[in-house]
């Protein structure tokens, strides 16, 4: 035990001398009149106009130490572009991974370079080559908080490998970066080197792995000078030809089991200043996007998707604006004021069908265009617009022949804007942001919708110290107006429930045509060193509502919580590094009353073989739903326990796996919950990837809500105990046949099984005693006829008094897709899909986890067949 805290002694003296005595590195490049060929072959002349940088150091695993081997670069730039010579040395050539991956896999040992072409010390460009040759690119914001993958500029490089190592040259068109127009330029630079068979990491500018931040500590890329801003403009147009077939429904006109379909549209990128760019597009098509994971849910709240549309996920960290985010985690995390999954979404309308009429309802909302407009200027004003516009959609009814159509979604205009500025490089960031959304809503059956959505938010992050402690505060303002109708759904709805019969603070006004609410967070940490933390709070106002463009999960709740975090991150015993955790959680309603409350501690641990394994545990005391009973009064639950591990093995093997498992169990065994999650990854060559990922759970608890009756002029809220299985299999395979030309197949079986029993009402959801809170409906008060319980709660004898619908449940899903892609030049690209899809409810006499599974296969199926050309200009 003393080794042990003398080596955590000299590991945080060595941290700390490090971090204070590190100085700025600088290179200086020159500009070249003669045009290095981009090859990998580092012959060519004009490099000799300038000198080898190198002197890495080594990051991880060992802080400030010299690497295992040395890198060197050289730079070159003439008016269009920057040209980048890498030495990758390494003395086992034939030890190199060349693992190959689609673009972004980050597969394999790489190099990276980091361009603060702004000299603002928050933002960089970020490019990546493998030794195999596979790029990788990332736009990089917050200091180094957040790394945008779907960054995809074009730009040129080549890989070769020769007996002193790897080496990597770069074609960078200045088109792809973005600078202020002067005479000269001092740009922040810094390169970062994996050396994958020691999992280590060096870079050119040496960094502590405890710094509080990234891009600010930078080196320095000087000798630029004379280069203008270059016009960037880029249209990608394309063509998609889609065939699909399903299973022909008799006597629908509109499933005669196929569809064909020749769709187009325009993609574009253009550079309007230095500082402006704009990203539109025309019509879009999102047809090789990967399917959503199945899910069931079975609470009051909708569920979170992330977004996978290749024109929203670029940039969007430019709009993002968090309600309140926190570091220990919470139901409110996803919580923001900009959700892009709105637009486009499902048609919110519903058609109601006689037995003898049938619908055709798009599943989507059509996207007529969409622009963002994003700029930063030379002092260090940010800023983005986005606006986009989905078409009025109509279902199509037949009854008997005679067609007619109803409006399902509004034609609806949406609108975002969010600016930032730094102060003193970053030191301090001030931003603001402003959406909107508004219909154009002329039939009666979309009256429930807002006609318009208003939100805006005011945010200010403090760092201080060098940036050692931060402070942040957020602020924003929701306003929607429409019918009254609108308005009363809008109170109504699962985020708010103020027709809750316990509520003192908020009733329904049934003649209110806006709801305005309020929310905030106010946040204080620490970033740097052994010891991290962070402690906030966060609060969403009864009337707060975002959903029409943003994600709310719940209003009315305040939340409060701790975060610390003890950290040694140089290798010491067995470990490479460790991390402990602890959190604590509290939660209220803005009557006051706590509605959450627990505590939690979690390990990491990272071992010298390169395993690596993690648990935790959480404790809850007594907790408030004022959501469950679906309008109901707020119901407490006694709290649990919940203890979970996981560990995964060396990821570098050709072999890795991972398995993920976890208990619940609640006080007064009202809920238990069980589960198991694995992962196997085979790497059969450095080419052809394949991944398993089954998993399995099942989850009891006891007051699952069913039903809202009325008896005797009182609301009935009937609960029952459920118990969910549900299997779920990941099947993954990818081929990557060149750099540019992969292909990839994913495939998802799912099994959801419910079973309820032990029916109850709730009597008095906050007694004292668990068991005084409901009163079990007893067999002789049941009566099961036809799929339909019916209730003689007073046990009469007479007819019932009341009825609910047996709730149990079956669903079986299958759902898979494979994509060739072949980016055949840079921007450009070609896909060819196949996707496959199928859903059903078995009978719920069907038990037997073997026959839904085999029901997951023999179902029908729809299939669709897709393919994708598109052809990028640079102009």
């Amino acid at each position: 035990m003393r080794k042990f805290y003398l080596t955590v002694l000299a590991s945080t003296l060595a941290t700390f001398l490090f971090s204070t005595e590190q100085q700025q590195k600088s290179y200086t490049t020159a500009w070249t009149k003669e045009t290095p060929s981009i090859d990998g072959i580092l012959d060519d002349p004009a490099w000799e106009q300038v000198e080898w940088g190198g002197g890495f150091v080594q990051l991880s695993p060992e802080e400030g130490i010299d690497p295992s081997e040395p890198t060197q670069f050289k730079i070159l730039y003439d008016a269009k572009n920057l040209y980048i010579a890498i030495k990758v040395l390494d003395s086992e050539p034939n030890q190199i991974v060349k693992r190959m991956s689609r673009r972004d896999g980050f597969e394999g040992d790489w190099i990276e370079v980091n361009i603060d072409s702004y000299n603002d010390k928050r933002t960089a460009f970020s490019f990546n080559v493998s030794a195999s040759g596979v790029k990788g690119d990332e736009y990089v914001s917050n200091n180094g908080d957040n790394w945008d993958s779907s960054w995809d500029p074009i730009w040129y490089t080549r890989t070769t490998v020769d007996q002193e190592g790897w080496n990597a040259e770069m074609r960078i068109p200045l088109s792809q970066l973005r600078f202020a127009d002067k005479e000269n330029h001092t740009w922040g630079l810094q390169f970062t080197r994996r050396y994958f068979r020691n999992e280590e990491r060096s870079t050119w500018q040496p960094v502590s792995q405890n710094a509080p931040g990234w891009v600010h500590l930078f080196g320095e890329l000087n000798g630029i000078k004379g280069i203008k801003p270059q016009h960037q403009l880029e249209i990608q147009p394309y063509v998609v030809g889609r065939l699909e077939r399903f299973e022909a429904e008799e006597g629908n006109p509109f499933a005669n089991g196929r569809e064909d379909e020749l769709t187009y549209g325009v993609d574009g990128k253009i550079g309007i200043t230095s500082d402006i760019t704009l990203d539109f597009t025309i019509n879009p098509d999102f047809g090789q996007v990967e399917a959503d994971p199945s899910q069931v849910n079975l609470s009051a709240f909708q569920l979170f998707f992330r977004e996978q549309r290749p024109f929203f996920i670029e940039g969007n960290n430019i709009l993002d604006y968090p309600v309140g985010q926190s570091s220990a985690g919470g139901n409110f995390n996803n919580d923001n004021l900009f959700y892009s999954r709105r637009i486009g979404r499902r048609p919110q309308g519903s058609v109601e069908l006689d037995d003898d009429e049938f619908e055709d309802k798009p599943g989507n909302t059509r996207i007529w265009g969409a622009a963002k407009l994003t700029g930063k200027n030379k002092n260090g004003f940010s800023w983005g617009i986005l606006e986009a516009i989905t078409s009025r959609e109509t279902a199509e009814v037949d009854s008997l022949g005679d067609r007619s159509k109803q409006t399902v979604e509004p034609f609806t205009n949406y609108f975002v804007a969010r600016a930032q500025q730094d102060i003193d490089g970053g030191e301090t960031v001030l931003g603001v942001v402003f959406t909107s959304t508004n219909r154009r809503i002329r039939d009666k059956g979309l009256e429930f919708l807002h006609r318009s959505a208003y939100s805006g938010g005011i945010d200010v992050l403090h760092n201080f110290q060098d940036r050692k402690y931060f402070v942040s505060v957020q602020s924003s303002i929701s306003h929607v107006r429409g019918t009254p109708e609108a308005i009363t759904e809008t109170q109504e709805a699962a985020e708010r429930f103020f027709q809750r019969p316990d509520v003192s603070y908020a009733s329904v006004d049934t003649t209110r045509t806006s709801l305005t609410g309020t929310a905030g967070t106010l946040k204080f940490g620490k970033n740097s060193g052994k010891i991290i933390f962070e402690t906030g709070m966060t609060y969403r106002s009864p009337s707060y509502e975002i959903n029409d463009l943003g994600f709310l999960v719940s209003a009315d709740n305040i939340n409060q919580w701790t975060w610390g975090q003890y950290r040694i991150l140089e290798p010491f015993s067995i470990f490479r590094s460790v991390r402990i955790n602890a959190n604590q959680y509290l939660s209220w309603d803005f009557g006051g009353r706590n509605t959450y409350k627990a505590i939690n501690i979690n390990t990491r641990q990272s071992f010298k073989n390169f395993w690596n394994f993690n648990h935790g545990v959480t404790i809850e005391g007594n907790q408030v739903s004022n959501s469950d009973l679906r309008g109901g009064p707020g119901i407490v639950y006694p709290g649990g326990v919940n203890y979970w591990y996981w560990f995964g093995t060396d990821s570098r093997k050709r072999i890795r796996f991972e398995f993920n498992q976890w208990w619940y169990w609640g006080f007064r065994d009202y809920a238990s919950r069980r589960g198991y999650w694995a992962s196997i990854r085979i790497r059969a060559s450095d080419a052809l990837n394949f991944r398993i990922q089954p998993s399995y759970s099942q989850n009891r608890f006891d007051q699952q809500y069913v039903d809202t009756q009325e008896f005797n002029g009182e609301d009935r809220y009937i609960t029952g105990s459920i118990t969910r299985d549900v299997y779920r299999l990941v099947f993954r395979v990818d081929y990557n046949i060149t750099p540019n030309l992969t292909l990839q197949y994913y495939g998802q079986p799912f099994v959801f099984k419910g079973r309820y029993n032990n029916y109850n009402r709730i009597t008095d959801s906050r007694a004292n005693e668990y068991a005084n809170r409901f009163a079990p409906l007893s067999g002789g008060q049941l009566n099961l006829v036809e799929d339909v319980f019916e209730v003689d709660e007073d046990s009469s004898g007479g007819d019932p008094d009341y009825s609910f619908d047996q709730p149990d449940f079956n669903l079986t899903e299958f759902q898979s897709n494979m994509v060739l892609r072949w980016e055949y030049k840079p921007g450009s690209e070609l896909f060819l899909v196949w996707a496959q899809n199928s859903s059903e409810n078995p009978d719920i006499e069907n038990e037997r986890f073997g026959n839904l599974a085999r029901n997951v296969f023999r179902a029908n199926a729809d299939n669709a067949f897709l393919l994708k050309f598109t052809y990028r200009f640079v102009l």
